[in-house]
């Protein structure tokens, strides 16, 4: 029942056995998490940028939330892909260590909510993998399978757009993981109200 606790002892980073000991209880946060990746290969592509908002009482609080460029240098290099737009940037950058740690510093043992939030899941397990961590903890919620829940719908998924385009959430012409991550907030908390969650 508390396999987590077993693990706190296991020679993991400072960082890690602090998110593992949150889970002794249960939040009544959510963050809604947005991942810009290179493609959609687990094994091949990284983490370009995390964008996130924390929901508490069916309200979003701006002030709690999460943005970081991930300097991917290397793989840019390796690929030769322009690192333009990561040099330019305003927004503030991390590596890939320093990134991961700090979103999971930032979620602590809230409630996922992500738009196929099972792949971002996924891609910050794979960088946890390589700081010698466990996997995410946290409960994760999808708008995608809320939204064909309500509609009684199985054979069909929805992109982030579509879905806006059914609720009515404005568009930007500013793409960034933070921007969908807000957008995702809007569309949550709409499903939710609907769901009577």
């Amino acid at each position: 029942m508390l396999d987590w606790l077993k693990n706190i002892n296991k020679d993991y980073p400072e960082f890690w056995k602090a998110y593992l000991s949150k889970f002794e209880q249960k939040s009544n946060r959510f963050v809604v998490l947005s991942t810009e990746t290179s493609g959609l290969s687990l094994s091949k592509d990284v983490i370009l940028s995390m964008g996130a908002f924390s929901i508490i009482n069916d309200s979003i609080i701006i002030a709690d939330s999460f943005e970081t460029v991930i300097a991917q240098y290397k793989f840019f290099h390796d690929n030769g892909i322009s690192n333009e737009f990561t040099v330019e940037t305003k927004m503030k950058k991390m590596g890939e260590p320093d990134g991961i740690q700090a979103l999971v510093e930032f979620i602590g043992n809230s409630v996922l909510v992500g738009h196929h939030v099972d792949f971002d899941v996924e891609m910050i397990n794979v960088a946890l993998e390589k700081l010698g961590c466990g996997r995410l903890k946290n409960e994760a919620l999808d708008i995608d399978v809320m939204h064909r829940k309500l509609n009684d719908i199985n054979n069909k998924q929805f992109s982030l757009e579509e879905l806006c385009d059914i609720y009515k959430i404005p568009k930007s012409d500013r793409n960034s993981s933070s921007e969908d991550a807000y957008k995702i907030a809007l569309l949550f908390l709409k499903l939710k109200s609907r769901l009577r969650l």
